[in-house]
């Protein structure tokens, strides 16, 4: 039924597109929702979509290095601490879209926290993605909790992204010294990154490792385990019992924009249920900002995960990153593994 909506919006609309210009987007989602994102909306609309698909803290670092000369309008998808911290350094523009009172409140409480900056389009929790097929054959345990990550037998057998690139793994960073206090968090960092066996620089590239038998364990977004397992991957996902932080995946119109009208059009655009609902349609089981939205069956219940508070103004902060991003760097990826 999904796919026949799909063809069915593409066929109706299509003919009735005209040029209406076009919008650069850097996409910090899984490339297949990038693709059909801009594909829908060039197709219905006639705006063409430029697209730069890269990590959120690799976007974050593009914007700044463009402050002076910006080449993109929006930044659509990633972690939500990124899109802070670009609110922050002034590198997004206040827009206070009139769909807001349709979204959940955690996505506009993003939005007040960003001074109406950039908005929250999905949630997701943090977890660990795991290959049942391999963890038998290695005779190894599901790990159950954070703790459980750092036993011996799990040696080279963990994957987590690097959070210098990746919003995914700086997020795990901050839900630790939440869930545990900074300096027991780095202890804890420090034991597993003798179990740490690659920091890839994308956040979802540790569960493709997981899916496709590279590594045993990931630490991950569980939303990402279903599209990977749809695919025919051994890949199964747990949510660790002693606690854990999710993403508030966002959106926001960059600073200086050469396309602004078409950037607002695209954004309030992605903001609508039918927008929403491509990302299970492109096998991302993130929960939609919109309340409107149809939730797949497939997207993780947060009523059945052990959740803490997280604080996402103080971890959101431009310093509050670069701070806990350099101690890693010092204290545990200088560490001989």
């Amino acid at each position: 039924m999904r796919k026949f909506c799909f063809g069915l919006v593409l066929a109706v609309t299509a003919g009735a597109a005209t040029a209406q210009g076009q919008v650069n987007v850097i996409c910090s989602v899984q490339a297949e929702w990038c693709n059909m994102l801009a594909t829908v909306y060039t197709r219905t609309t006639g705006t063409r979509v430029n697209l730069s698909m890269k990590g959120s803290g690799e976007a974050l670092a593009q914007l700044v290095a463009e402050k002076e000369n910006p080449k993109t309008d929006v930044w659509f998808g990633g972690t939500g601490d990124p899109h802070l911290q670009a609110a922050e350094q002034g590198l997004s523009l206040e827009y206070k879209s009139p769909t807001l009172p349709q979204l959940h409140d955690w996505a506009q409480q993003q939005a007040r926290q960003s001074g109406y900056k950039t908005v929250g389009i999905y949630s997701g929790p943090l977890g660990f993605g795991y290959n049942p097929e391999l963890l038998a054959k290695k005779k190894l345990a599901v790990p159950r909790t954070w703790a459980d990550l750092t036993r011996p037998e799990y040696k080279g057998e963990v994957q987590v992204a690097n959070p210098a690139s990746s919003g995914t793994s700086y997020t795990m960073i901050a839900t630790l010294v939440q869930l545990m206090g900074e300096d027991k968090a780095f202890e804890y960092l420090k034991n597993l990154h003798r179990n740490v066996g690659a920091y890839p620089r994308s956040g979802t590239a540790p569960i493709k490792a997981v899916a496709r038998g590279e590594t045993a364990v990931s630490i991950s977004f569980v939303h990402d385990g279903p599209g990977e397992k749809m695919q025919g991957f051994p890949v199964e996902t747990i949510t660790p019992s002693d606690g854990t932080g999710a993403e508030i995946g966002s959106m926001s119109l960059i600073k200086g924009s050469r396309n602004l009208e078409a950037a607002k059009k695209f954004y309030e655009w992605a903001l609508t249920p039918a927008a929403q609902e491509m990302a299970a349609a492109a096998k991302s089981f993130q929960l939609p900002s919109n309340k409107a939205a149809r939730v797949d069956a497939r997207v993780p219940d947060f009523r059945k995960i052990r959740m803490i508070d997280y604080d996402y103004a103080k971890y959101g902060s431009s310093a509050e990153r670069r701070r806990l991003i350099a101690r890693w760097e010092k204290e545990v990826n200088a560490i001989p593994r």
